[in-house]
């Protein structure tokens, strides 16, 4: 056999993953048509909106979806035609953290993965090259191959490919146009090296064939959760420095800067901050913490496991250090939270550190303003019924108020936390702020992007995460 020429795609899922992933292949490959489905009218009405308005913010996910939509990208929820055409089908649904029972708050819920793979087996005619796109545990490929082949149609053959993602949210297309590599996993037969460079030959199309990396497919799986294991390790390591730094009157940013220096740790995620966040980051360490102890390998997952609970312990520091310094009390008083996604120039909000401290703050009864420049309001509100179960949407906004601006967010506040790193927050007037607040003001920068002399010469009180006041 030799490789087969792509020309028909379809992927499964139109979410963060699928819609940018694709959509930059339909702008890269004019030749092949690329139809991404989901069951989801709604999201799937939003990327066909005639003012594109789209379910995601990217920067620069517009652009290529106005120059390839019509032309050669399609977005349908008719699942069953699209999987039908296609030589090549994409899985891209959510894998999320499972709730309830083995594994629930560890294992990925493969649930998705297993509704889109049955659905394949049951519409397919013809032979079809399989693709994994979602982050999945190891040997997911293999219960996908169990299934597709016990439930194929005569002469129907599957051949599964894992192809990790490795976007940053927020620069996920110039990650796309120039990614540092694709990793495409396969079975080592003739056959699945045969579908490794069907793929191939689809990314060659822009991407330099240095940089297309093809490995074995358990290896290809396993990878994308080391990825982001260890990135997230970094955070977790620069954060642990930074309550040392706060401790001792050293400062973590030039701590950082001299660890970076070092060619053999570079200085990239050195940067230290108020806790990551994210849909990749915690749920992928569960994951390996889970695979661990699945493999009987106690403390390979004690290892992993204390990346996430470092993070969950700097957001609870960053909390208690509002409280502390407020006099010990922020019962009543008025706390400005400004921004709520997990990170600058994206709308996601999952597992973001602004959801822990405005939950704290809610405990503590203090009166919480938020402000995001991105973020949906609906969002806002189903993210924080979600942290404090058992409370109506009503009790909470009794304590927390959504505002359209930076400077209404601090109208009459006490403090004002900087919980995202918008570029917007570092171009406010500072000074105009301050007139508008209560006296003493306090500013916590958790993301250390605000000029802290400059703040203070205007008659704030500063704390900056990581760096001390002794």
């Amino acid at each position: 056999m030799a490789p087969v020429k792509v020309s028909k795609i379809c992927c499964i899922g139109a979410g963060y993953v699928g819609g940018p992933t694709c959509a930059v292949i339909a702008l890269k490959c004019p030749h092949i048509q690329v139809t991404i489905v989901d069951l989801n009218q709604a999201r799937v009405d939003a990327w066909n909106s005639p003012d594109f308005k789209l379910p995601i913010y990217e920067p620069g996910l517009e652009d290529v979806v106005r120059q390839a939509r019509g032309r050669n990208l399609f977005f349908s929820t008719n699942v069953d035609k699209a999987i039908l055409e296609a030589d090549l089908i994409f899985v891209s649904v959510n894998t999320p953290t499972k709730k309830s029972g083995v594994g629930a708050g560890f294992a990925a819920d493969l649930n998705y993965v297993e509704l889109a793979t049955r659905r394949i087996a049951a519409v397919a005619e013809s032979n079809k090259i399989v693709v994994e796109k979602s982050t999945v545990p190891c040997r997911t490929a293999e219960s996908m191959r169990t299934i597709l082949e016990a439930n194929s149609k005569p002469n129907c053959r599957f051949d599964i490919l894992s192809n990790p993602e490795f976007l940053a949210e927020g620069t996920a297309i110039a990650d796309l146009f120039s990614p540092d590599r694709v990793l495409i996993g396969s079975l080592q037969t003739s056959e699945g090296l045969d579908a490794s460079k069907s793929l191939a030959d689809v990314y060659a199309n822009w991407v330099p064939t240095e940089r297309i990396l093809t490995v074995g497919l358990w290896s290809s799986e396993l990878s994308k959760l080391a990825a982001n294991a260890m990135l997230a390790q970094r955070i977790s390591s620069v954060n642990a420095l930074s309550a040392i730094c706060e401790a001792t009157g050293a400062n973590i940013d030039e701590v950082a800067h001299a660890v970076g220096f070092d060619s053999r740790i570079g200085p990239k995620f050195l940067r230290a901050s108020v806790g990551f966040g994210g849909s990749c980051f915690q749920k992928d360490i569960l994951n390996l913490v889970y695979l661990s102890e699945s493999l009987h390998l106690p403390e390979v997952a004690a290892y992993w496991r204390q990346v996430v609970e470092m993070n969950e312990y700097q957001k609870r520091r960053f909390a208690k250090t509002v409280v502390d310094t407020l006099f010990k009390t922020i019962t009543g008083k008025r706390i400005a939270v400004l921004g709520f996604a997990f990170k600058a120039d994206t709308g996601d909000t999952r597992e973001s550190a602004s959801i822990t401290l405005i939950k704290d703050f809610y405990a503590e009864k203090a009166l919480v303003r938020v402000y995001d420049p991105q973020v949906e309001h609906e969002q806002i509100w189903m993210d924080l019924t979600e942290a404090i179960p058992g409370t109506p949407v009503d009790s909470i906004k009794k304590q927390v108020t959504l505002c359209p601006s930076v400077l209404e967010a601090c109208e009459g506040a006490e403090a004002v936390v900087i919980a995202t790193e918008w570029k917007e927050f570092k171009e406010v007037d500072w000074a105009q702020v301050y007139s508008k607040m209560e006296k003493p003001a306090f500013v916590f920068d958790g993301r250390m992007i605000l000029d802290a002399d400059a703040l203070t010469k205007i008659g704030f009180k500063v704390t900056t995460i990581g760096r001390g006041s002794v």
